[in-house]
């Protein structure tokens, strides 16, 4: 307990540390740059989340070129605050337009936009907003406590065990993705292909360039990102005309009575329980939470009708849900190096951008990131209180902007973004293919998500197999005869095996389509 306070105090420094900054006409000035850039990150992220869509992973992979001129705490922080906003203004969208402003605030869309033409938008908001808080802070408490024993844990895998998890990893990323399980499996390995494109560490030797010289440092990880989800996203929304029927009634007063608070105090306990330990899996985990929070509370509820008629319950639970696996999702990167979802596999690409390797070594050889950003969740939760509440109004007329302006600036912003990284005109040229490829993909019902996690841990899976190798003597049984790596190997195995049954498959199919 006394070292977790200690961390913690390491970590509330590292955010209100004062950095010199040589300001133009000024001159060298100290600033809180930490808590400035979790500021900017927390209201870009509940901006993204207000205007449908633009979702977080294709903010966060076009904000990543700006992050090069920032000191890798703050930009990581900022980062942070725009994965963790974005929760909270997707349910504005939700409950004054019914179009969900970010993927896990479909559900708040059922209860919160009937609440909001009932009149009581205002008491939806500010539960939406409370239980984000509350689940916000919970599970911060939750990432802090966690992080000493299982960074002391990863401490003790090997090559082998590293690349058996991340085969775990990937086979829980094919059957948490929504839609068929084939589909999902062959993003995965279109990933590890494309990770592959590049010159060998090992010989030397090019491979798959195609005698192209601007390949043989392989792509881009910020190239393949924001093609995939900048570009595309900007193609999927214009191929479809967005009607939004932002509600006509006053939003009314945003503090909930005592009966709300009373209805809504166990399904926000329920959703943050829920939500946090979904967002540590793999796949679709933090995407699933609030999903599963409203099922649960359903199923609980005296009167099942209630929902979808704007019961208070079914905005409490969900949002509580996607804030608590929104902020858990960060145990297994900061842990072990995984990216659990798409989102993580950016910070992954932000933290290789900005040098530093993601594992249990983070903890130990950069403490001050570890501990500055799970401090600057706990700040940032609290300014996304103050952000989403007293400037309701703001976000409702921005809500009033048409899609047709908007898509200019964001191309625009794509452009300048990725030309600045290496100044190469070739890379202007991969995101629009990127973007054509991503497009195409989401038109013929693949998802692109799998692909990011694929190429990500692509590399890292070719590095810790060759060292395991190199390390038996080529003797493949390594895999198998190390313990831990044969555990999670099986597990492996036998969630693919139960995934492919039949009558599971048919469940599953169902469970997403619902």
């Amino acid at each position: 307990m006394g070292d977790l306070i200690s961390n913690l105090s390491l970590g509330f420094g590292v955010v209100f540390q004062f950095v010199p900054v040589d300001v133009p006409g000024i001159g060298v000035v100290p600033l809180p740059m930490n808590i400035f850039l979790c500021f900017v990150g927390c209201l870009v992220g509940t901006l993204i989340g207000v205007l449908p869509g633009v979702g977080p992973v294709a903010s966060i992979a076009m904000l990543l070129p700006i992050t090069f001129k920032f000191d890798p705490v703050g930009a990581l922080i900022m980062l942070a605050g725009i994965y963790y906003g974005a929760q909270y203004g997707g349910s504005t969208t939700a409950i004054l337009v019914n179009i969900p402003g970010e993927a896990t605030s479909v559900v708040t869309t059922l209860d919160g936009h009937q609440m909001a033409r009932r009149g009581r938008a205002g008491v939806a908001l500010g539960i939406a907003a409370i239980g984000s808080f509350f689940a916000g802070c919970v599970a911060t408490v939750f990432i802090a406590a966690l992080g000493a024993p299982l960074t002391k844990l990863a401490l003790i895998f090997g090559p082998a065990e590293y690349f058996s998890l991340m085969v775990m990893g990937l086979v829980f990323a094919v059957v948490l993705a929504r839609g068929s399980i084939l589909r999902a499996g062959a993003m995965i390995f279109f990933g590890i292909l494309l990770s592959t494109v590049g010159t060998d560490l090992e010989t030397g030797q090019e491979r798959m360039t195609f005698g192209m010289q601007f390949l043989s440092d392989g792509i881009d990880f910020a190239v393949l990102a924001m093609g995939l989800f900048g570009i595309a996203e900007i193609l999927r929304n214009l191929d479809h005309t967005e009607v939004r029927d932002v509600v006509k009634q006053a939003i009314g007063r945003l503090l909930p009575g005592w009966q709300d608070f009373k209805d809504s105090a166990l399904p926000i306990l329920r959703g943050t329980f829920i939500g946090g330990t979904l967002g540590i899996l793999p796949g679709n985990g933090a995407v699933l939470g609030p999903f599963a929070s409203y099922t649960v509370e359903k199923k609980l509820a005296k009167d099942p009708r209630r929902f979808g008629q704007g019961a208070i319950e079914g905005v409490a639970g969900p949002e509580s849900a996607n804030n608590a696996g929104a902020q858990t999702s960060f145990i297994p990167l900061l842990t072990l190096g995984i990216p659990p979802n798409a989102v993580m596999a950016l910070m992954v690409g932000a933290m290789t951008i900005h040098g530093i390797v993601p594992g249990p070594q983070v903890m130990t050889k950069n403490a001050n990131l570890f501990w500055g950003m799970i401090a600057s969740m706990w700040v940032g939760n609290l300014m996304l209180l103050v952000i989403n509440l007293p400037m309701i109004g703001v976000w409702v007329r921005l809500l009033k902007v048409p899609y047709r302006l908007m898509f200019p600036a964001i191309l625009m912003f794509c452009c300048i973004g990725i030309y600045s990284i290496n100044s190469l005109p070739t890379d202007v040229f991969f995101i629009a293919m990127f973007g054509l490829i991503g497009y195409a993909l989401i038109k013929f019902g693949f998802e692109p998500a799998p692909l990011l996690l694929g190429f990500v841990l692509g590399k890292l899976m070719e590095e810790n197999l060759r060292r395991a190798l190199i390390i038996s003597r080529g003797d493949m049984m390594t895999f198998v005869e190390r313990p831990v790596s044969a555990g999670l190997l099986a597990v492996a195995i036998a969630l693919l095996a139960i995934a492919l049954l039949p009558s599971i498959r048919k469940g599953r199919d169902e469970v997403f389509v619902e």
